[in-house]
């Protein structure tokens, strides 16, 4: 075996996946086939599974389970300790393994180790030569926006070389604990090649490193980047004060200084005493004080641009902003202020019931006001009353956004509650769509994101997801959805009282129809003719139709058995009320799956919407936990479904329990409960 690859995973729940694919996914090398060793910790449940999901698929995938703190060097030292592979590669769980670099890696270790042909006996046949102990790696970076740029010669890192592991254990080399664990065992391998002229290198680009906003040592800033000049420190002792290592120590120390996510400006003096560097303090507080200065003019030219009317307000706000928050506040709001809806709702009246000391306020807006329930407490959006809340309240819950830019303040808590299980691409993910997202501010996106202390998810996928497309320094939650706490329990009393406020008949099978909207399309343009579906169905059926809220309160709907329920205001009774759920690609197929009834997907458009916005989930796959039942791609197909019960078959109903058990794991009726005791203060029962 030629290749070990070696993958610490902990705190990368969002790039695992893709990290471990990247590997696996090299293709035929033969004895070039790489061992992949995963190397997780009890302590992160969704990486372990996301390892062990992986080896399950493929034998060449090994994890390793650690007890006791989590420590990058030593989840490397225990997968180099485990490795079978001549050679030793060490990537970290954000990075990938670009197609074709281990053909290229194979290829070159054919060659000499200085990099040309190794040289012929007279017969033309190679003659041995002893293989290079260090190969050098072309690699570069990737940023959360998905800019790639060269990777940094001056940070060593373990991902771009590749050691021989003989080399290694002869040397006894070692990943020392802590922050900055590589500078060491990296340094001098590369060092004793370079002596015994066993050092190459590769310049095709083999590794991508993904630069993560958030959860890495290189963008908290903190005294924990110190580590660095202690590790300059031992490697100066373990390799009796080479030379060579002074620059390689000037080098790093300069690339952590200029990187400003890593020494806090408060630290910075201390820094430089600590790497005895005090004579180029000033030239550096001299840059900074040049970049604060444009940053507040910045910020004077757009306060500049505001009407009259709104800077009125931010001057009010900002005297809001210096009275004491409100213990005893919490603002909510849904679906970029249409009312009372979704998670924020359910979390709302699970707060009333075990924090009833926290009032709770409504963000909506004016023309959605209507909507608010009689005695419901709410604020107009801009509103003085608005701005004031949200400069006081403590809690904030949401499952969109706020409006108007409003300003955190320390000590307000953020729960950002999301309103759906991703299908299609969400957040940064969005990026290599741009035909769809012209419009959409990323930078936006990403600083409401820094806004959030908790992010509520359905499921491990969306776990998954949410870390990596809103990359920021929030707790994840995986508590399930409190919106669908209700169909957790509901009584066949509660299901026949819904049922007859929308006016369907006793005994009647009832579908719901809730396509989602297109990012390509204006207004509800159904791709299906609804009044045939109810003729050739016949009259033991009602079909319930709606919209998506983006084309507003009315499918225009209408027609024999065809009840438009778009403007009913809880969807979660339409479900109750429904036998089956029949939809596109609307999130509402994660949550309808909860009361394990059959869903259809009637997909007719399914390549044009994929190559248009991209999506995480194959429904047409066929594949267990991907689809969750009966699949249609034509009206006539859906109506051969329907009238020939494929649609609740023994085949849909095993596709539709896969599904379920992926995306309602934690859907037991007390999300929540959890929440509430998470986010507020309950006292104990």
């Amino acid at each position: 075996m030629l290749l070990s690859v070696v993958v610490p995973a902990h705190r990368v729940q969002g790039y695992l996946r893709a990290a471990l694919e990247s590997v696996t996914g090299q293709g035929p090398a033969g004895e070039a086939e790489p061992e992949l060793i995963a190397v997780c910790t009890p302590d992160s449940p969704l990486e372990l599974a996301v390892a062990r999901e992986t080896a399950e698929r493929d034998p060449r995938v090994r994890v390793l389970v650690l007890d006791g703190p989590w420590d990058t060097g030593a989840a490397r030292n225990a997968g180099a300790a485990a490795a079978r592979g001549a050679y030793l590669l060490f990537l970290d769980g954000d990075d990938v393994l670009l197609p074709g670099a281990v053909a290229e890696i194979s290829a070159r270790l054919s060659d000499g180790p200085c990099g040309a042909r190794p040289p012929q006996d007279p017969a033309g046949d190679p003659l041995p030569q002893d293989p290079p102990d260090v190969l050098r790696l072309g690699h570069d970076r990737v940023d959360w926006w998905g800019t790639v740029e060269p990777g940094d010669a001056a940070l060593p890192a373990a991902r771009n070389q590749l050691f021989r592991r003989a080399f290694w254990e002869a040397h006894r080399l070692r990943f020392t604990e802590g922050p900055y664990g590589d500078v060491v065992p990296v340094h001098r391998a590369v060092l004793l090649a370079s002596d015994a002229g066993t050092l190459a290198g590769l310049d095709r680009i083999c590794v991508r490193h993904g630069r993560r906003r958030a959860g890495t040592t290189a963008t908290t800033p903190g005294r924990a980047h110190f580590a660095v000049i202690r590790a300059y420190e031992r490697l100066a002792a373990e390799t009796g004060d080479d030379p060579r290592v002074e620059a390689a120590r000037a080098a790093h120390l300069r690339a952590v200084l200029d990187d400003r996510g890593r020494v806090a400006p408060r630290d910075r003096a201390a820094f430089f005493r600590a790497a005895g560097l005090p004579g180029r303090y000033l030239s550096h507080r001299v840059r900074e004080a040049v970049r604060a200065g444009r940053a507040r003019a910045r910020a004077v030219a757009r306060a500049g641009r505001k009407s009259l009317r709104a800077r009125v307000l931010r001057v009010l706000y900002r005297a809001d902003l210096r009275r004491p928050l409100d213990p005893r506040l919490a603002v909510y709001g849904a679906y970029w202020n249409r009312g009372v809806a979704c998670n924020p709702a359910a979390v709302h009246a699970k707060a009333r019931e075990l924090v009833p000391h926290i009032r709770g306020v409504w963000v909506v807006s004016s023309r959605h006001r209507d909507r608010m329930p009689p005695g419901m407490p709410y604020v107009i959006e801009g509103s003085r009353a608005y701005w004031r809340a949200m400069a006081t309240a403590t809690y904030l819950v949401n499952n969109s956004s706020f409006p108007g830019g409003f300003t955190k303040r320390p000590g307000q808590t953020y729960l950002q509650t999301h309103h759906g299980t991703p299908l299609k691409t969400m957040g940064l993910d969005q990026l290599p769509y741009p035909a769809l997202t012209g419009g959409v501010d990323f930078e936006r996106i990403v600083a409401h994101a820094d806004q959030w202390d908790f992010s509520l998810s359905a499921n491990p996928h969306s776990t998954e997801v949410w870390d990596r497309v809103y990359p920021s320094a929030y707790e994840q939650l995986p508590y399930g959805y409190p919106r669908n706490d209700v169909l957790c329990g509901a009584s066949p009393e509660l299901t026949g009282k819904i049922r007859a406020e929308l006016g369907i008949a006793p005994g009647a099978t009832v579908l719901l129809y809730a396509p989602t909207h297109r990012d390509y399309r204006r207004g509800f343009v159904p791709r299906l003719d609804l009044e045939r579906l109810t003729r050739e169905l016949g009259p033991g059926f009602t079909l319930l139709v709606r919209a998506h809220y983006f084309y507003g309160r009315s499918a225009g709907a209408a027609g024999d058995r065809i009840v438009d329920v778009t403007a009913h205001p809880v969807v979660e009774e339409l479900f109750l009320a429904a036998d089956a759920l029949i939809t596109d690609y609307s999130s509402l197929m994660f949550d309808y799956a909860c009361l394990d009834r059959p869903i259809i997907a009637y997909v007719p458009d399914w390549e044009a919407y994929r190559a248009a916005r991209g999506t995480y989930v194959d429904l047409l796959s066929g594949r267990p936990g991907d689809t969750p039942g009966a699949v249609a791609t034509t009206e006539d197909e859906l109506v051969g479904v329907l009238r020939g019960g494929a649609w609740r078959s023994p085949e849909a109903d095993a596709l539709r329990a896969a599904f379920r058990d992926r995306f309602c794991p934690y859907d037991d009726g007390h999300a929540a409960e959890r929440v509430v005791r998470r986010i507020f203060p309950v006292a104990p029962d």
